[in-house]
């Protein structure tokens, strides 16, 4: 089995140093990798990333991570990346990487995405150029998602995993008021996942959300925001198998 651990919403500070560095050390006893859906800093700043980067420095396991809302909120996110680069991170926006674990060789297509809604209460492409340039950016997200995954599916991955900070699904995010439910997440990014293939859907930013959720393609969805799991990462279990099949037949992650 490919052992997923991940963990979104960490909000780290300058007070945080070493709070989840004793759990992160013992990943490799239940762990192949780890990945950070977003919101790993309160406001963004180099100083709170560079927390993150020692908490997630030179760990026994890979790390792969994307940005969040947050990590965007000090307008620099190129410095801030480059942080979590320097200490061995593969940090994505609409990229892949492979890793190998354990014999098999695991895909990450990540990308922040952003919000809109999802279908039937959904913002449109229409009216005023900031409300279409809002559309607009949430498209970009969601296809430099769907070219990563289709990217990992020509390289033949053993699982392949979705890695987003907003989320693809409305089901993740009951609990959540109804009214923000817009600025939470985007049908766009399921059916990236649908159309391109995945095994497996991770984000977080919904504080209040569930964790388990599903696109209609039939992909697994978890929101592993560090509220909703209650502790510092939670793992998910996927088959080890060959060219890992389209969403409808993606196994079921524990």
């Amino acid at each position: 089995m490919i052992r997923i651990a991940a963990v979104g919403d960490i909000h780290m500070g300058p007070d945080s140093q070493g709070v989840l560095r004793p759990a992160f050390e013992t990943l490799p006893e239940c762990a192949d990798l780890l990945l950070l859906a977003g919101d790993l800093t309160r406001h963004g700043t180099p100083e709170e990333m560079r927390v993150v980067a020692r908490e997630v420095q030179d760990l026994a396991v890979p790390v792969v991570a994307v940005l969040g809302n947050h990590d965007h909120h000090d307008d620099r996110p190129d410095e801030v990346t480059a942080i979590l680069r320097e200490a061995g991170v593969h940090v994505l926006e609409g990229q892949a990487t492979v890793v190998e674990s354990g014999g098999a060789r695991i895909g990450v297509a990540g990308t922040k995405g952003f919000g809109g809604g999802f279908v039937g209460r959904c913002a449109g492409e229409f009216g005023e150029p900031v409300m279409k340039e809002f559309v607009r950016h949430s498209r970009r997200c969601a296809d430099g998602l769907r070219a990563a995954l289709e990217q990992l599916g020509e390289e033949g991955c053993d699982a392949r995993i979705a890695l987003t900070h907003y989320s693809p699904v409305a089901d993740t995010l009951a609990g959540e008021p109804l009214e923000i439910h817009p600025f939470l997440g985007s049908y766009l990014l399921a059916e990236a996942i649908d159309t391109a293939g995945a095994d497996l859907a991770v984000h977080g930013h919904a504080h209040a959300g569930t964790e388990h959720g599903m696109t209609s393609g039939g992909v697994r969805v978890r929101n592993v925001a560090q509220p909703v799991i209650g502790r510092a990462f939670h793992v998910y279990h996927l088959p080890v198998r060959e060219h890992a099949a389209t969403g409808a037949a993606a196994q079921q992650a524990h």
